[in-house]
């Protein structure tokens, strides 16, 4: 519905006439009148809020009918979307600073390879800093040291200086 159709509908089912709305609102009875008629385009929201607690309605209904976003209409958009991503997951991210969630992105990324078996590409250069640890490599000598908490993944080695 318009936004003039919808002041104009809940201030007939008020029993308030155009001026009495106006003086509620503090708007003219003029602007009132271009309002219902859809003759403003982008009325001010100020003046939407006014006219709102004057009619005593949720102003969400006529900043809706205006083509305001709300908080209720963006509810309504994104509620069919979840986050895929762990709660937990993300605040324990969110407390990190953005180097080290780099690092981590980094070196699950690295994981996610060995473990799809793919190749590992890239020598690790974006990774370290003067005082970091060598990233994860894959090895392909029998002898190669296993990684503690790795057992299940022999080919994860730490990488040589």
């Amino acid at each position: 519905m318009r936004l003039g159709d919808r002041i104009k509908q809940i201030r007939d089912e008020l029993g308030l006439t155009q001026g009495q709305l106006a003086n509620g609102s503090s708007v003219s009875q003029g602007y009132l009148s271009q309002l219902e008629n859809g003759e403003v385009k982008n009325p001010s929201a100020a003046v939407l809020l006014r006219v709102a607690q004057a009619m005593q309605v949720d102003p969400d209904e006529l900043f809706e009918a205006a083509g305001y976003p709300t908080v209720r209409m963006l509810r309504q958009i994104y509620q069919n979307y979840e986050s895929t991503v762990d709660a937990d997951l993300l605040r324990y991210l969110g407390n990190l600073p953005r180097d080290r969630q780099r690092r981590l992105l980094i070196i699950l990324r690295g994981m996610e390879q060995v473990l799809n078996g793919s190749p590992l590409v890239g020598n690790g250069s974006d990774w370290a800093t003067p005082d970091a640890s060598p990233p994860l490599t894959v090895r392909t000598s029998p002898q190669a040291s296993v990684l503690k908490g790795a057992a299940s993944h022999p080919e994860l080695t730490r990488a040589r200086r």
